[in-house]
């Protein structure tokens, strides 16, 4: 049975990262203080991210000018990239390829990808899987998007492979967003 899409692509697959998908990762963020953020669309996850205490050392986004194939991160001070990166495999990849040279990079896209044949080049160098289960894109709609989603870690110094950590669903309320300020 084929997953349908029940919400519409924006500009450059612009879906904003939801709240939900952010608890999951923050216990994995140990030792990160500055981050990069080459896909931030509209900047939620900035936002959610700085809300809990990280600093963004650099943004952008194609839709304002930056490629973030050209972003010389080597010129910022940070210890991880985080993003939700647009999921078309064809941009996902070499995505991947190039931010893991520079640093730890965290990454929220479908799970589907990890047991797909087109993974297979990257896996080595995937150290954590964080499932955080379907989120909720477009916010007010009822329902959770049809993919499963996780957090990925990757970076070009690891080779061993990823060690998958479940969703903790305890006490998640999927519609909770904090209240956040325009930065």
């Amino acid at each position: 049975m084929a997953k349908a899409k029940k919400y519409p692509d924006g500009p450059g697959n612009n879906h904003q990262t939801p709240y939900s998908a952010i608890p999951a990762l923050l216990p994995h963020l140990h030792g990160i203080r500055r981050f990069a953020e080459p896909c931030q669309g509209e900047g939620k996850l900035v936002r959610w991210l700085e809300y809990h205490g990280l600093e963004c050392a650099y943004r952008g986004d194609i839709i304002t000018g930056q490629d973030a194939m050209e972003v010389p991160f080597d010129l910022f001070p940070i210890d991880a990239i985080i993003s939700n990166f647009p999921w078309e495999r064809a941009i996902l990849h070499p995505l991947i390829e190039r931010c893991m040279q520079f640093a730890p990079t965290w990454l929220l896209f479908d799970t589907d990808w990890a047991f797909s044949q087109a993974a297979t080049p990257l896996m080595p160098h995937c150290s954590h899987i964080v499932t955080v289960g379907r989120l909720r894109w477009v916010p007010g709609t009822r329902h959770g998007a049809m993919d499963y989603c996780a957090w990925y870690r990757f970076h070009a110094q690891h080779v061993d492979g990823p060690r998958l950590i479940p969703a903790r669903t305890d006490n998640l309320d999927h519609n909770y967003e904090p209240a956040l300020v325009d930065l």
